[in-house]
C-alpha cells in the first residue's frame, strides 16, 4: 500500500456482552467473570452497554457491560461458563449482542506498517526513528523508499507531537564540515526550528543547519557527570551546547567553542535561555587553535561567580526570622580539568594541539598546586567487534601517533579508557577515548 487507505483498517466483530444491572457490582462481576471477559490491549474492559440492553433493563440510564470472548456465543448457552449462567438466571446480568468496531485509530504504528508493507520487506520494519522536538527524522533503507510517504503519514497520525517528518538523503558531514545533512520532507510543514529538552535544559536550534543527535543524550549525561562544580572544562566542538549548558547548570566553568556560525548562534541562545552565562562562555574558532588559545585565556582571566544565598521558606521554631544559607563563591581555575572533543570523524587529528600546551608551566600543576593533568575525552569512529579489543589497539595507535607519545588501552594510571558509545552502521562504531594528558606531551618544548 503506497497510498495510505485508513478505511482498510476498519473491522467489525460480532460479540456478546455481559450487561450489568447495578453499577456498584461492576468490580465484583469483573472478578467473577475474569475467564470470560475479552482482554484487548489499549481497550477498556468496561464499555457502555449496547442499545438492546435498555429494552431489558427499563428505566436505567448509563448501563455498562463487559465484552465477552469470541468463543462465548450469544445463541449457544453451552459456550457460557457456569458463573455467567448463574448471574443471568438471577437477573443480575443480561447477555446482549455487541458490535465491536476497531478502526485505524485503534491500531499501532507497528500494526499498520505490518499490514501495508509487503511481507518480504518485514524482516526489519522501519520502527526506529529519531524525534527532535516536533520532527521525526527517518533514515530509510532503499527497500522502504517506495513507501516513504505512507510511513510518514502513519507517524504523523500516531504521534500527536510530531508536525514534520523528514528522511535523510545523505550521510552526516557529507554536505559540509559542520555535520549537517540533506533531507527530503515527507509529511507536515517544512519547519526545522525546534526546541528540545535534555538533562533538564532546553535547546533551541535549526535542525537543518546544526548537528544534533538525540541518541547521544545518555553519552552527554555520562560525560557531564564527570565534571565537578567549580572545575573548568574546554568544550572544543561544543555544537549547540549539549555538554556545555548542563555543565554550566552544575556551576562548572565552560569555555565552549564551535566553528559553525549557526551552532554558535544557537549556543548563545541556549546559554541565555538556560541562564548559565555566568559559567559558560561561547567562542567561534578553529578547534585546533582554540585548544591553545583557551588554555592561555584561562590563565589570564580572573573570574569569580557569587551565587546569592537563598532564604528558607521554613521558619525556625525558635526564631521568627527566615534563616539564610551563606552565599557561594566559585573561582574560575587557571587550568582545565577536562577537554571534550566531540567530532568523531576527525577529532583525533586535533590532538597535536596538546603538544607543548603547557611548556615551561609545570608550576601550574601538582605538586606545585592542587591541579592534576586534565582529562581528554576524544570521540572517534572505528570498526566493531564483540570485545572491542582490536578497536582499542587501533585507536590507541592513532592517539600515540598524533601525540608522539605511546599510550595503551586500559583503566590504569596513564592508560586510555575506551567507552563504546553506539553503533552507527553495521560495521562502524562510535567510541570515546578518555585519558589524562601525559606530562611528557603537555610540557614538551616545541620549536617554533
Amino acid at each position: 500500500m503506497r497510498v495510505l487507505d485508513r478505511s482498510f483498517f476498519k473491522s467489525k466483530y460480532d460479540l456478546a456482552a455481559a450487561c450489568v444491572l447495578e453499577k456498584t457490582k461492576i468490580q465484583q462481576f469483573q472478578k467473577l467473570l475474569r475467564n470470560d471477559i475479552l482482554r484487548l490491549d489499549r481497550y477498556l474492559t468496561v464499555r457502555p452497554a449496547p442499545p438492546s440492553a435498555y429494552e431489558v433493563f427499563n428505566n436505567i440510564r448509563d448501563l455498562k457491560c463487559f465484552l465477552l470472548k469470541p468463543s462465548i456465543r450469544l445463541d449457544d448457552k453451552s459456550t457460557w461458563s457456569l458463573k455467567l449462567l448463574e448471574l443471568v438466571q438471577s437477573q443480575q446480568i443480561h447477555v446482549a449482542p455487541y458490535d465491536l468496531v476497531l478502526d485505524y485509530d485503534y491500531w499501532t504504528y507497528h500494526d499498520i506498517l505490518s499490514a501495508v508493507l509487503p511481507e518480504a520487506e518485514q524482516d526489519e520494519l522501519p520502527t526506529g526513528f529519531s524525534v527532535v522536538g516536533h520532527i521525526a527524522h527517518l533514515n530509510l533503507r532503499d527497500q522502504y523508499l517506495p513507501y516513504k510517504h505512507t510511513i510518514a503519514a502513519v507517524i504523523m497520525d500516531k504521534s500527536p507531537t510530531i508536525r514534520t517528518v523528514i528522511n535523510k538523503t545523505n550521510d552526516v558531514g557529507e554536505e559540509n564540515e559542520f555535520r549537517t545533512f540533506k533531507y527530503e520532507l515527507l509529511a507536515g510543514k517544512d519547519d526545522m526550528d525546534v526546541v528540545t529538552k535534555e538533562q533538564d535544559c532546553l535547546f533551541e536550534f535549526d535542525y537543518s543547519k546544526v548537528y544534533w543527535n538525540t541518541r547521544l543524550g545518555t553519552e552527554h549525561h555520562r560525560i557531564v557527570e564527570k565534571f565537578l562544580p567549580g572545575e573548568a572544562v574546554c568544550d572544543v566542538m561544543a555544537g549547540v551546547g549539549p555538554f556545555a549548558v548542563p555543565a554550566g547548570k552544575k556551576r562548572v566553568f565552560v569555555l565552549a567553542n564551535d566553528l559553525n556560525p549557526e551552532s554558535h548562534k544557537s549556543l548563545l541562545t541556549n546559554i541565555a535561555r538556560n541562564k548559565v552565562s555566568q559559567f559558560v562562555q561561547p567562542f567561534q574558532e578553529d578547534g585546533r587553535e582554540f585548544i591553545k588559545s583557551s588554555a592561555k585565556l584561562l590563565q589570564q582571566i580572573d573570574r569569580d561567580v557569587e551565587i546569592p544565598s537563598k532564604t528558607s521558606r521554613i521558619k525556625s521554631p525558635k526564631d521568627s526570622s527566615n534563616p539564610q544559607t551563606p552565599s557561594q563563591i566559585f573561582t574560575q581555575p587557571k587550568v582545565f580539568s577536562h577537554y571534550v572533543m566531540n567530532l568523531p570523524a576527525s577529532a583525533l587529528t586535533f590532538l597535536p594541539s596538546f603538544i607543548g600546551l603547557y611548556a615551561n608551566q609545570k608550576h601550574l600543576f601538582h605538586p606545585h598546586t592542587s591541579a592534576e593533568m586534565p582529562w581528554i575525552h576524544v570521540y572517534c569512529f572505528s570498526t566493531k567487534s564483540d570485545d572491542n579489543m582490536e578497536e582499542g589497539k587501533k585507536i590507541c595507535s592513532e592517539i600515540s601517533e598524533q601525540l608522539g607519545h605511546v599510550v595503551k588501552s586500559g583503566r590504569g594510571n596513564g592508560e586510555v579508557e575506551m567507552w563504546d558509545v553506539r553503533d552507527v552502521a553495521p560495521n562502524k562504531r562510535m567510541f570515546c577515548a578518555s585519558f589524562k594528558l601525559p606530562e611528557e606531551v603537555a610540557f614538551r618544548e616545541v620549536k617554533e
